[in-house]
């Protein structure tokens, strides 16, 4: 990502046009959206043009370039409606594009990017059947042949390997044990080469539109020059991948927690109760209340750890205790909102149901809410005993 990004001025218009775009066309095409488990091909042409898929890929590949906090902002104001809009561009402006950037030859970012600016879907895939909090015990193999590596593995729960192009693998390059993280590698994988094959999009509680698959790679060949980094290198790039990841994941939660608060305020205005709308009722209020204010903590928390971030630091404590913060906020949220809504709450003809079945992958994907509090601590008791400040 560049560390310069578009100017304010600049950045302000996109920001407006965006939040136009998002209140007139993806607002309203979520209805057909979760008809047909599908984001309609209007939608995603306008998506294109827009520059949606290159938020983050710098001007000279065909993207916006976007610093941090720019991207991050983008993510939440996108977030007002359905989180299948940012499914579909998050692996392509977050993942797939730090570990280019940040890992990738000149050959590899001259072939993807421009690819992925202009639109086209990318995966990433690091969970399997037997390793999903612990990725570092991943079985997927990469053995070197040759001038190739032959992969093979079954990579589970793959955002967008049903319309993804090429997908960011991962596989062990070596079967020795110890360290476990030191023999993973990153390899980009296109989708239409022998041997790939994706399974059938998984149902799911919630976030229709956005599309989840198993990827199984039988005996693989990709080129020397589709290793992303040094062998034994994939853990770090990942790793580093998902700090952006995270703060995403905040940015999407906090988006769409004030989508939910927007409608749980709309329905106490209108909705009547022993003679007066609910919304003059004190325990409704705390509610409310309630909701804006721990909205308001996510949005500060994730605002400081993008500042620290378009700075060059590395933020993966500050993007885990967002992610953490903000996921299991937006749960909260939606649930109060649904008590707000009583029994109508428990409609699908009211957006208080759908909104409460979408957040509660927040706080599985990109790393558990247990998982981060793992994370954080040891951060934390690593930090104490070499004495940091």
């Amino acid at each position: 990502m560049l560390e310069q990004g578009l100017d304010d001025e600049t950045f302000a218009l996109f920001i407006s046009e965006l939040r136009r775009f998002v209140r007139q066309v993806l607002v309203p095409a979520e209805k057909q959206m979760v008809a047909e488990d599908r984001i309609p091909e209007d939608v995603l042409k306008q998506m294109r043009e827009m520059g949606l898929f290159g938020l983050t890929i710098p001007p000279e590949y065909g993207g916006a370039g976007l610093k941090i906090s720019q991207y991050v902002e983008t993510i939440q104001e996108l977030s007002w409606a359905s989180p299948a809009f940012r499914a579909i561009i998050s692996i392509n402006t977050g993942m797939i594009c730090s570990a280019l950037m940040n890992f990738g030859t000149q050959e590899q970012r001259e072939t993807w990017l421009p690819r992925l600016a202009a639109g086209d879907v990318s995966s990433f895939a690091l969970t399997e059947p037997d390793s999903g909090s612990d990725s570092a015990g991943l079985r997927t193999r990469a053995e070197r042949d040759g001038d190739c590596y032959v992969l093979n593995g079954t990579k589970r729960y793959i955002t967008n390997a049903p319309s993804a192009s090429v997908i960011l693998v991962m596989a062990r390059t070596s079967q020795q044990n110890l360290p476990k993280n030191a023999h993973v590698s990153a390899f980009l994988v296109p989708t239409d080469i022998p041997g790939v094959s994706i399974g059938t999009p998984d149902k799911k509680m919630g976030q229709t539109g956005a599309h989840i698959a198993d990827v199984v790679l039988d005996n693989v060949r990709v080129p020397l020059s589709a290793l992303v980094g040094e062998e034994g290198g994939g853990f770090k790039a990942a790793m580093e991948s998902l700090d952006i990841g995270r703060l995403t994941v905040a940015a999407g939660s906090c988006g769409y927690a004030k989508r939910i608060l927007d409608a749980g305020l709309r329905y106490a205005t209108e909705r009547k109760a022993f003679g007066e709308v609910i919304a003059n009722f004190q325990l409704i209020q705390a509610m409310l209340a309630d909701s804006k204010t721990e909205i308001y903590a996510a949005d500060c928390m994730i605002r400081d750890a993008c500042a620290r971030a378009d700075k060059g630091e590395r933020v993966s404590q500050e993007a885990s205790c967002a992610k953490m913060f903000a996921s299991e906020m937006c749960g909260r949220v939606a649930d109060r909102v649904v008590q707000i809504h009583g029994g109508a709450g428990y409609l699908q003809e009211y957006d208080a149901e759908r909104f409460y079945r979408d957040v509660r992958i927040y706080r599985i994907y990109e790393g558990t809410t247990q998982i981060l509090q793992l994370s954080i601590a040891k951060g934390m008791l690593r930090s104490f005993v070499a004495g940091d400040d």
